[in-house]
């Protein structure tokens, strides 16, 4: 019999998708060799194009759905093909729910290498109109300087000029609407990035939740501030009532990340107002908060719930605690809690918010996660009845886990958005003594293969 490779695999081909890979593509197998496949559901009988070919895989498009997938539906969105923001939208919610799932159970067996409960996924209370933070690449036409404004095509930089999104808030397109017309008439030119020339990088909005309020932030390729700019800001802000403040963000760094470290607020309020567990936040330009505050609530409520039936008064600590959001929402039910973020605009944003709500038992500290556990064992030996983790996408470092370890007495709460850092993490933990009791895992981010876990660990 032949063995399948990629030297004899046809450029088209019919194919079964078995399920789908933590990156949401189709995973289809021709005797063993392994071929994804874009914007595919599994269950669906497709004829494909093959692409790329590598010595153990393929990439593949869709060329025709001959059989479709009982969970496979019309997307709700126009632009979802040729958008790379929602790749999992021609799926059916509850569907994508088992997939999430399946995605993270993937992860424990591949990674972890141990028996673990995944738990169902909580679904998102809103699976459109969810996302509260906006950030539009903007570039403009060749010929006629028209401002484009959207997400990047899948693969590509090239901007989808999007002028109406379901997942984000209705009047976030007309904001970005208005900006794409009146950026004209200021004579604001959109961002070049071959060239690295132009005006405006990026439009940013954090929007509110709680009370339909928005802060608007316009990211420019400049060091210093810009009249047309300037003017644009203040245009913006006249125009819309529930714009509560507009900033100018200078940005002149040819680099991926899309804001810079200054931002001066032109108009109006620096922040807007979220509300979790009943606690009034604030948020800025700059500030970590989750972009689904309605999932994020579930999750702080989860914890905090979990908590409060399996610990009487605890002393609880918050690390990579950013605006310390979690400690914020357990002060109701902990002695104390200690609070640990190195970024010191975040620390000092969490003062404001800590005082703003009356809280008296949160205490801030502003250094290194990995370092102030150190300088805990080695001076106040205060030992945690619960460890609350919540690291960057890349997850802990193996020193900061080896402190966790040693500085809880009852469980470590770890909230991860990367089922494959979580496993990695979740591995060394139980090596070094830790028991993983179960994970349950949320959806944040609906209609994407994005996940967000909270894995309870006993020590």
């Amino acid at each position: 019999m032949q063995t399948i490779n990629k030297k004899n695999i046809p450029e088209t081909i019919t194919l079964k998708i078995e399920k789908l890979s933590n990156l949401g593509l189709g995973i289809a197998k021709l005797d063993g060799y392994v071929i994804f496949v874009e914007n595919a559901c599994p269950g669906d009988i497709v004829k494909v194009r093959v692409g790329k070919k590598n010595k153990n895989f393929a990439n593949a498009k869709i060329i025709e759905v001959i059989e479709p997938s009982p969970h496979r539906v019309e997307p709700f969105c126009p632009m979802q093909k040729v958008c790379g923001a929602c790749q999992l939208q021609f799926i059916d919610y509850n569907y994508q729910l088992e997939l999430k799932k399946q995605i993270v159970e993937d992860a424990m067996h591949s990674i972890y290498g141990k028996e673990v409960e995944v738990r169902d996924v909580i679904p998102s209370p809103q699976n459109r109109e969810y996302r509260h933070k906006i950030q539009y690449p903007v570039a403009e036409t060749k010929e006629s300087k028209r401002i484009l404004a959207g997400y990047f095509k899948t693969g590509s930089h090239e901007i989808v000029n999007i002028k109406y999104c379901p997942i984000q808030p209705s009047y976030c397109d007309e904001i970005i609407d208005y900006i794409r017309v009146i950026a004209k008439k200021f004579s604001v030119s959109g961002y070049d990035e071959k060239k690295h020339a132009g005006d405006l990088k990026h439009v940013v909005i954090r929007a509110s939740n709680y009370n339909n309020r928005a802060l608007v932030i316009l990211v420019i390729n400049s060091v210093k501030m810009l009249e047309k700019i300037k003017k644009l800001a203040e245009a913006v802000y006249d125009k819309f009532a529930n714009v509560s403040g507009v900033g100018i963000n200078f940005n002149p760094k040819k680099t991926n990340l899309i804001m810079g470290e200054n931002t001066e607020i032109i108009a109006g309020e620096a922040f807007i107002e979220e509300k979790l567990c009943d606690k009034i936040f604030k948020v800025g330009a700059n500030t970590f908060f989750q972009v689904n505050p309605a999932s994020a609530n579930n999750i702080f409520e989860y914890v905090k719930n979990y908590i409060s039936e399996n610990f009487e008064n605890p002393l609880v600590l918050d690390a990579y605690a950013g605006i310390t959001a979690f400690g914020i929402c357990l002060s109701d039910i902990a002695a104390k809690v200690v609070s640990v973020e190195e970024v010191k605009a975040s620390v000092d944003l969490a003062s404001k918010i800590i005082k703003e709500n009356g809280i008296k038992n949160v205490e801030l500290h502003n250094m290194d996660a990995g370092k102030f556990f150190e300088k805990e064992l080695n001076t106040k030996g205060r030992s945690f009845d619960v460890t609350v983790l919540d690291p960057p996408r890349k997850g802990c470092s193996e020193e900061s886990l080896d402190y966790a370890l040693k500085l809880t007495k009852g469980k470590i709460i770890y909230v991860s958005c990367n089922p494959a850092t979580l496993a990695r993490d979740l591995k060394y933990l139980t090596e070094h003594g830790a028991k993983v009791e179960f994970i349950q895992p949320f959806d944040m981010f609906p209609h994407t293969y994005h996940v967000e876990d909270v894995a309870v660990i006993s020590v």
